[in-house]
């Protein structure tokens, strides 16, 4: 592990949720950076699996143990991963009704690329606005990373925006949800992958 690779830390899991769902976890580190333009060089990464995912190539993806693992997940959680996609079938669904992958803005793009690279999918959270993460049934009975002053984020959606970095951030929460069956190397790499495209454009 280099000196730029972040500290991995794992969400505290309430027993409840461990019970129901064993081997679900969520995995954070904290890292330098906002929000902001692309820089060109992930573009260029971006571009270049826009290029690789063609038709058969993203029909198949989905059966690759990564994601078929996140769709059998979905599925747990009572969702229609046909209905609700995966992060990187969103992507790849973008991908294919678009013809690329449009650069958006950082910390988005950084978060994209860990997914397509890893078939994990990857959030931020406004480092500052988020205490010690547990994750738990919500009231509205879905699950959620909370913290002492509330939910801080539904799993698999976008954090609410008093959560989001924004104009200001100079620090960022990335988040990672394991699903039951992906290694650890696999959510280290996505995290890692993530890091360091927000570091670079940070530094």
């Amino acid at each position: 592990m280099s000196g730029r690779d972040p500290e991995l830390v794992a969400a505290a899991v309430d027993p409840l949720v461990a019970a129901e769902h064993p081997g679900l976890r969520v995995w954070h580190a904290r890292v330098p950076g906002g929000t902001g333009r692309t820089p060109p060089g992930l573009r260029e990464r971006l571009a270049l699996h826009a290029d690789r995912l063609r038709g058969r190539e993203a029909v198949a993806l989905r059966t690759r143990p990564v994601p078929w693992a996140y769709r059998v997940l979905f599925r747990h959680l009572g969702l229609d991963p046909d209905v609700t996609r995966t992060p990187l079938e969103e992507l790849v669904v973008d991908r294919l009704l678009h013809g690329g992958f449009a650069a958006r803005a950082l910390p988005e793009d950084a978060l994209a690329l860990a997914t397509l690279e890893t078939g994990v999918g990857v959030w931020a959270l406004h480092a500052d606005a988020a205490g010690a993460l547990t994750l738990r049934t919500g009231a509205d009975g879905r699950l959620a990373l909370c913290d002492d002053r509330g939910t801080a984020t539904v799993l698999f959606s976008p954090p609410p925006p008093e959560r989001a970095p924004g104009r200001g951030t100079t620090a960022l929460l990335l988040v990672a949800v394991q699903a039951p069956g992906v290694d650890d190397l696999v959510i280290e790499e996505a995290l890692w992958t993530a890091a360091a495209a927000t570091i670079d454009a940070a530094s």
